[in-house]
C-alpha cells in the first residue's frame, strides 16, 4: 500500500523505534512508516489503519509494539478475537500488564461479559496505573450491563475518581459512562447532572455529553439539509407563482387589444 513520502517513520514514539532496532534499518524504517499509518487513521479510517498494520505485522511479528498496534486496529474494526490474540502476544513478549482493560473490552466484544468480569478481578489490574484502573472499572461496568445488572453498573464506577474535582484525561469518559448508566436505569434527573459534569470536563468534545443533556432538556435538532430542501421547494413555489402572475397578465393584454379591436370595428 502506498505510504506518503513526507512519512520517514522517524514520527513514531522513541520507545517503538528502539523496539525496531532489533531490525535490519531498511526493514525497520518500513516497519516504522506503516505503524504511523495506522496511527494517524486508526480513528477516521480503520479499515484502512488494519490494512497497514497487517503489513506491519507481516514484516515484523516479532516484535512487540507491531503486535499492540495490530491488536488496536483489529479492535478499531471490531475484529474482537484477532485483537485479543495479538494483545496476548504482545502481553507475553513484554511482561506489561497495560492492556489488560482492553483485552477484557475484547472478550465483551465477543460476548462473554463474565471473562471481562473474571479478569477485573485478577491480580494484573493492581498493577494497573490509576488510568489503567479507571478503565479496568468502566469495562467491568460495561460487563455488569452485557449481562443486565445495570444497577450494579452503576456501583462499579463509583468511586473516588469519580467524585473528585480534579480532571484528568480520562474524567470525561468516566462520568459519562456513570451518567449513561444511570439513564439507562432510568434516574434522569442523576443523568441529566453528570452528563452536565461530564460537558465540564471534555474540553475536547471527544463524548456527545452536550447532546445528550440538550435530548434531556427537550431541545431538539433540525436536520439543515431538511430545511435546504424547504428553501428550495419554497424558491420552485414562488417561481411558479410569478410564471402564473406573467401568464395572467399576458391574458389580461390580450383581452385589452380584442376590446380595442371591437371598438375600432363598431
Amino acid at each position: 500500500m502506498p505510504i506518503p513520502d513526507e512519512i520517514t517513520g522517524y514520527e513514531v514514539d522513541k520507545s517503538v523505534r528502539q523496539e525496531l532496532m532489533s531490525l535490519p534499518k531498511t526493514l525497520a524504517d518500513d516497519v516504522a512508516r506503516n505503524l504511523v499509518m495506522v496511527a494517524q487513521l486508526i480513528d477516521d479510517d480503520p479499515e484502512q489503519a488494519y490494512a497497514y498494520s497487517r503489513i506491519a505485522l507481516r514484516l515484523a511479528s516479532r516484535v512487540a509494539a507491531v503486535r499492540e498496534a495490530a491488536g488496536f486496529a483489529a479492535y478499531a474494526t471490531q475484529k474482537y478475537a484477532e485483537a485479543l490474540a495479538e494483545f496476548r502476544a504482545a502481553k507475553r513478549m513484554t511482561g506489561n500488564v497495560d492492556l489488560w482493560p482492553v483485552m477484557a473490552d475484547c472478550e465483551r466484544g465477543l460476548g462473554r461479559p463474565e471473562r471481562a468480569m473474571a479478569m477485573a478481578g485478577e491480580p494484573e489490574v493492581a498493577k494497573l496505573d490509576k488510568a489503567g484502573q479507571v478503565e479496568m472499572r468502566m469495562v467491568a461496568a460495561g460487563a455488569r450491563r452485557d449481562m443486565g445488572q445495570i444497577e450494579a453498573a452503576i456501583v462499579t464506577l463509583q468511586g473516588p475518581e469519580l467524585a473528585s474535582h480534579s480532571v484528568q484525561p480520562w474524567t470525561a469518559r468516566l462520568r459519562y459512562a456513570y451518567a449513561d448508566a444511570l439513564l439507562s436505569a432510568g434516574r434522569e434527573d442523576e443523568a441529566r447532572e453528570w452528563f452536565g459534569k461530564t460537558v465540564e470536563a471534555d474540553k475536547d468534545a471527544s463524548t456527545d455529553a452536550s447532546d445528550r443533556l440538550a435530548e434531556l432538556d427537550g431541545v431538539e435538532f433540525v436536520d439543515a439539509l431538511v430545511d435546504d430542501e424547504d428553501d428550495d421547494d419554497d424558491e420552485v413555489d414562488n417561481d411558479v407563482a410569478d410564471v402564473d402572475v406573467e401568464v395572467a397578465a399576458d391574458l389580461d393584454d390580450d383581452e385589452d387589444e380584442d376590446e380595442d379591436d371591437d371598438n375600432t370595428k363598431h
